[in-house]
């Protein structure tokens, strides 16, 4: 225990110098590109999963947690924490049945036929499949003995590095590190409570009562407690086994449809969604319906922030891109001072992508991709509840494309979109709402057309005393002057750096080396802002490198 700190310590550093390593363009032999940048990339991202599945438990599920954090590391990273796969080997059965006497105590003479073969082995806990003596069939999911102390000393250390990496200018600047190290404390000791996880499936269960193509196991209360949860033995067919479903009548374009419009029911109707829909947590009945596991991720969206969504799609039906775009500044979305013009452009392309026929079957992915780099590229805020709506949505997405390769979620969600239209996400009437905000915005226009006449007298009064100014502000020219002005003060100093190389050269071949150490030293404070001139100039070409802006 006394060495996990450390080991924790060193990780955060060396993935802090790698990524600096990275961005630096003389780190790459005969030049930087794109595709060596990517490729480098890549190898971290590989070797940070790999670190993160050694340190066990605590770390896969922050790498999983990350995975929905575009707005803090890059779309490399995100991407290749999103395969972490949550299997460790299973712990001893002797051990599943001491835990169980001591969390159940006289309850476990109500389980037989309690199998010594896990189901699943995953960080946090494993399943064993057993019968009640009710004759019911049921899962067990058994915590891991000696969790949480670990749990508790990793996310103290990860508070810790938070603290750090928040000091530091440049990483720290416009990311909330320890914001996010208490929110990933607090979802993961959450997770830690199986009592939560119940009342989850409980809740998700009861949203489709009524839905026979949803099928959600039931939770047995009776046997459930901190650190053991019991749920109804629900099987099925790995919903990505597609030659499995075929074989048993089941098509799979049809369940890829189900399991769309379960969502988008998920996200409109109730607010309360599975935030982890990858194919290990989905399976499809032997009667075609789609069955829902693990309810340890859930996503809620607040009724303020259902209501500012509806707003978001009225202004995306209208194909209003300077709407959508304040709507998302109001919802905190893009940091205040942020300039809005890039953002207006992205989202003009994704409007005219996401809503003209046809659609194609990734726009959902590709969208989410231009987004997450623009958030990264810019000190932007992603609310967590609308970043796990968009990983949900786009791992859903996948998952639909391996049933059917024509899927795509934006061409069915319409229908379930439609009360957004009509409504501000409340419990109100539809009709209502429409009226309401029609008459605000005939108020707002009339506002508006009151005051024309004063500001037009304003402007002419301005003009004839010479006091009006106009301020033109040009996106594009003001990014390539300060490109050019970079780029200046980068030569001027290259064209330093040389003569003070020229100046150590002559000195050390002179009378008097020892004075070589004068060109040197004076060359160190050039040289690192000659380095970050360089960083600055490669963080302009990746903005103009971004869809719609250039």
């Amino acid at each position: 225990m006394l060495l996990r700190p450390l080991r924790i310590w060193w990780l955060a550093l060396a993935l802090l110098l790698g990524l600096w390593w990275d961005g630096q363009a003389w780190s790459y032999l005969g030049g930087v590109t794109l595709e060596r940048q990517r490729s480098r990339q890549s190898r971290r991202a590989r070797w940070l999963t790999q670190e993160f599945l050694g340190l066990g438990s605590a770390f896969i599920k922050l790498g999983q947690l990350l995975s929905a954090r575009p707005d803090v590391l890059p779309a490399e990273l995100v991407e290749q924490l999103a395969t972490l796969q949550d299997r460790v080997p299973a712990f001893p059965f002797a051990v599943v049945q001491d835990l169980l006497e001591q969390e159940l105590g006289e309850r476990c003479a109500e389980i037989i036929d309690l199998e010594s073969e896990p189901l699943g082995s995953a960080s946090l806990a494993q399943v064993h499949r057993a019968s009640l003596r009710s004759g019911r069939q049921v899962v067990l999911k058994v915590q891991r003995p000696g969790l949480e102390r670990t749990f508790r000393l990793d996310l103290e250390v990860m508070q810790q590095v938070a603290a750090a990496v928040q000091r530091h200018p440049r990483w720290g600047r416009g990311r909330d590190w320890i914001g996010i190290a208490q929110e990933c404390r607090r979802v993961l000791l959450r997770e830690l409570d199986f009592r939560l996880e119940a009342e989850h499936a409980a809740r998700f269960r009861q949203q489709f009562l009524d839905d026979p193509g949803i099928r959600i196991p039931a939770v047995v209360w009776e046997l459930s407690t901190r650190r053991v949860l019991c749920l109804d033995y629900v099987p099925g067919i790995k919903i990505t086994d597609r030659q499995a479903l075929l074989e048993a009548g089941i098509v799979p374009a049809a369940v890829a449809e189900k399991g769309a419009a379960s969502y988008l029911q998920q996200l409109v109707r109730f607010g309360f969604f599975h935030a982890d829909p990858h194919p290990g947590n989905l399976a499809v009945a032997a009667d075609g319906a789609l069955i829902y596991y693990d309810f340890g991720m859930m996503g809620q969206l607040s009724s303020r922030l259902r209501g500012r969504l509806g707003s978001m799609v009225r202004a995306a039906a209208g194909r209003d891109a300077a709407g959508l775009v304040k709507e998302l500044q109001q919802a905190g979305v893009i940091a205040p001072g942020v300039d809005p013009g890039p953002v207006r452009r992205l989202v003009r392309v994704m409007l005219e992508e996401a809503l003209t026929p046809p659609f194609s079957a990734n726009v959902l992915e590709r969208l989410s991709g231009d987004l997450y780099d623009l958030v990264y590229g810019q000190p932007f805020r992603l609310p967590p509840e609308l970043i796990f709506v968009m990983r949900a949505l786009s791992t859903f997405e996948g998952v639909g494309r391996s049933l059917d390769s024509g899927f795509s979620l934006v061409a069915i969600a319409r229908p379930y979109l439609l009360p957004l239209m009509t409504s501000s996400g409340g419990s109100g009437g539809g009709a209502n709402d429409l009226f309401n905000e029609i008459s605000r915005q005939a108020a707002e226009v009339g506002s508006r057309a009151l005051g024309i006449p004063k500001r037009l007298d304003d402007s002419l009064a301005r003009i004839e005393q010479g006091d009006l100014q106009v301020q033109i502000r040009a996106g594009e020219t003001d990014r390539l002057l300060r490109r050019l002005a970079l780029a200046q003060q980068a030569a001027g100093q290259s064209m330093l750096l040389a003569g003070l190389a020229v100046a150590a050269a002559l000195l050390a071949v002179s009378a008097r080396p020892a004075l070589v150490i004068i060109p040197l030293l004076a060359s160190l404070p050039v040289g690192l802002s000659w380095i970050k001139l360089q960083g600055r100039l490669k963080r302009d070409g990746r903005i103009d490198q971004l869809p719609g802006v250039g």
